[in-house]
C-alpha cells in the first residue's frame, strides 16, 4: 500500500503531531510524569532510566544504540541520572576503556513510580477508546514509527553518499 495522503490530511497530521510534541497539555503532562524542579527528568533521561530498568547492566555504546542517539547524548543523560543517584557507572575489569551503567535502588524505585504513573495516565487517555480502537491506534503508531525509521535511514544513506 503505497498511497500518499491528501495534502489536507498531511497538514492535519502535522498539526496534531506538533500539538502532541509542544502543546501546553503536553508540557503539563510531562511535568506530572517527569517531575518539576530539581528532581525533574528530561524526556531523554526518562527514556534512559526506562532502558536501564530492562536489564541489569548496559555497555554505554549499546545503551546509545538502544536509545537511537549519539553516544555523547547518551552520556549526558547518564551523567544526569548519576548526579541524582538513579544510576551508577562501572568499568569493565578486563578492559578499562569499556564502561557499564546500571540503575541504583533509588533509580529503580523512581522508574517503578513513574512507570505506574504513565500506565495510569495512558489508561485515562484511552478510556474512551474501545479495545479494538486502542489496538488499532497502537498498530498505526507502530507503522508511523517504522515509516519514520525507514525515512531517516534513507536520509542517512543520502547524506553519506553526498559527503564523500
Amino acid at each position: 500500500m503505497n498511497q500518499v495522503a491528501e495534502p489536507a490530511v498531511e497538514t492535519r497530521i502535522g498539526r496534531l503531531w506538533r500539538e502532541l510534541r509542544r502543546g501546553a497539555g503536553m508540557n503539563l503532562l510531562l511535568g506530572h510524569l517527569l517531575g518539576t524542579g530539581d528532581d525533574a527528568l528530561e524526556p531523554g533521561e526518562w527514556d534512559t532510566l526506562e532502558l536501564l530498568a530492562q536489564q541489569p547492566s548496559w555497555r554505554m555504546g549499546d545503551l546509545a544504540r538502544a536509545l537511537r542517539v549519539d553516544p555523547s547524548t547518551a552520556t549526558r543523560a547518564v551523567q544526569r541520572l548519576i548526579s541524582v543517584r538513579y544510576a551508577e557507572r562501572t568499568r569493565c575489569m578486563d578492559d578499562r576503556r569499556v564502561a557499564f551503567v546500571q540503575l541504583t535502588p533509588s533509580g529503580l524505585e523512581r522508574y517503578q513510580v513513574g512507570s505506574r504513573q504513565r500506565h495510569d495516565v495512558m489508561g485515562r487517555l484511552l478510556a474512551d477508546f474501545s479495545g479494538a480502537e486502542a489496538e488499532q491506534l497502537a498498530d498505526l503508531l507502530q507503522r508511523l514509527v517504522d515509516s519514520l525509521d525507514e525515512f531517516v535511514a534513507g536520509l542517512d544513506a543520502h547524506d553519506a553518499t553526498h559527503r564523500g
